[in-house]
């Protein structure tokens, strides 16, 4: 497996872990000695995310106004509109490329929810209608991770209708996931991209909070798109979406259960290169390092010894009741990442084929100077006095004691239900890393375990191509996709298309 240097600094690549689009796993500031991983130090155990983040934005190429959407004054919360709930524009945008279809063949759609249980938080939200076939095609949610980071980084660059070029125009993208199905785009949690408040209060730091908020917006848009309300749902996303995924799989779970509302048909979720279990996921690290030649076998069994064990017993002292052992768990759990970083040098582990081009490993700053134009502000609704967080510190800050928690306890009751569930994972991804996801699914506690264990690995074929290694057993399927690293539907779009069209059709194998 091929390994490429960052050309930026050790410091800059270092901070790039704390990358809140993708990351599975916190940069504090440590001092590694390659030699013996007992010298491993935490220099600043109180260091946070904001000051951090903040830098590795900017490395990042994105330059953010402000921490998080907050307004000192919403003018928008009239009776009227908060009455409604929801307040949705149709769009319309020149877009090159072809062939394509008219925008006159199905909606395009940006609109704000005001969320209940609030001060004064508004969600921002597109809403895509199907290329293909725009009444009976799925609804598809994607969720970003980070926490804290927009949804729009999806929407351009992974799997979104279209692409922005280098000359700043749309054009279409011929592996959009709308080919397949309708499909929202969410800014959350509140703060983040468009979405904003009147009050920090309002900003989340759990995932009841996040789920609360999701499930009570999802209830108001198939209020308002009736005409989806009784379609196939799935919910998809990646990286921190590893929390937010099952969570609100539960949540639309119990909401159904006990009749609270519009009954969501969810039939599966899929979560992408995600940090679902850190026990399974962090426990991994060491293992990928040494397969992908990143560290030595003499390296691989210091850091087992030494750094894995405190490691284990911190995620297991980590509970929802208390935050702070759940932030002393992350500090303890990152020397093992970091420890990696420091003996393989300056590495881009969300794909480590790659090296970085000059000061920056990955470039999104024309969605955020497209975002930043008055004239699109105004084409989707957006107030002037809103601008796009693409990465919010404060939010991702506010998440901090949700990060070690294990989100993987409420996936077997869906299972047993019947949900679908897919994890997949590129290949070549350091940090949200395909063993560790493998090893969490395997080691997962429900009547199809063995069997699932027991299945054997097939190949996955997209086009004619051998495209990845598939492990299914009933609802539940995992999937090893080759040559992709973290943003599998960026690197591998066609086939990240086809796995999305042959797992929703029951057709993955």
């Amino acid at each position: 497996m091929a390994s490429s240097p960052c050309s930026i600094s050790s410091a800059t690549c270092l901070s790039l872990t704390l990358f809140l689009l993708f990351s599975c796993s916190f940069s504090a500031a440590l001092r590694y000695q390659p030699s013996s991983p007992s010298q491993l130090k935490l220099v600043s155990p109180a260091a946070k995310g904001a000051g951090q983040a903040e830098r590795m934005i900017r490395s990042l190429n994105l330059f953010p106004k402000h921490e998080a959407n907050i307004v000192s004054n919403d003018t928008s919360g009239d009776d009227d509109v908060h009455q409604q709930r929801i307040s949705e524009k149709r769009f319309s945008f020149n877009v090159s490329g072809g062939p394509g279809p008219s925008i006159q063949q199905f909606g395009h759609y940006a609109g704000y929810y005001s969320l209940p249980d609030t001060k004064g938080a508004k969600m921002f939200y597109f809403f895509f209608e199907s290329r293909v076939n725009n009444t009976n095609a799925p609804v598809v949610i994607w969720l970003t991770g980070g926490p804290g980071c927009a949804s729009e980084l999806a929407l351009f660059y992974e799997n979104g209708p279209f692409k922005i070029t280098e000359d700043m125009a749309l054009q279409w993208n011929d592996y959009g996931w709308d080919q397949a199905s309708n499909i929202l785009y969410v800014d959350q949690p509140t703060g983040t991209g468009f979405s904003y408040t009147t009050d920090d209060s309002d900003i989340r730091h759990d995932e009841t909070g996040v789920s609360n908020d999701l499930y009570n917006f999802l209830q108001q848009f198939f209020k308002g798109h009736s005409k989806y309300a009784g379609n196939d749902f799935y919910i998809t996303g990646e990286s921190y979406a590893g929390h937010y995924i099952p969570a609100l799989a539960s949540r639309i779970f119990k909401g159904n259960q006990n009749k609270e509302g519009i009954h969501i048909n969810m039939k599966g979720f899929a979560i992408g290169n995600g940090l679902t279990d850190p026990a399974f996921q962090y426990k991994a690290y060491p293992e990928f390092a040494l397969a992908a030649k990143l560290i030595s076998q003499s390296d691989r069994d210091s850091i087992a010894s030494e750094l894995v064990p405190p490691c284990e017993s911190a995620i297991a002292g980590c509970s929802p009741q208390s935050e702070d052992s759940c932030e002393e768990a992350l500090y303890t759990c990152n020397q093992i990442f970091q420890s990696i970083l420091q003996i393989a040098g300056n590495i881009n582990y969300y794909d480590i084929r790659k090296q970085c081009e000059g000061q920056l490993c990955y470039d999104f700053s024309r969605m955020e100077n497209f975002l930043g134009e008055d004239t699109v502000k105004s084409a989707l609704g957006v107030k002037d006095d809103i601008d796009f967080v693409s990465c919010s510190s404060e939010v991702y800050d506010a998440m901090m004691g949700d990060w070690m928690i294990d989100y993987e306890t409420g996936i077997p009751a869906l299972l047993e239900s019947g949900v679908k569930v897919l994890i997949y994972a590129g290949e070549y991804d350091l940090i949200c890393n395909w063993l560790g996801n493998s090893n969490w699914v395997n080691g997962m506690k429900w009547s199809g375990q063995s069997k699932f264990q027991a299945a054997p690995n097939v190949p996955f074929v997209a086009g004619n191509a051998k495209s990845g290694e598939l492990k299914s057993y009933g609802p539940l399927a995992f999937l090893k996709v080759y040559n992709a690293g973290h943003m599998v539907p960026m690197d591998q779009p066609k086939v990240a298309l086809q796995m999305l069209q042959g797992w929703m059709q029951g057709k993955l194998a």
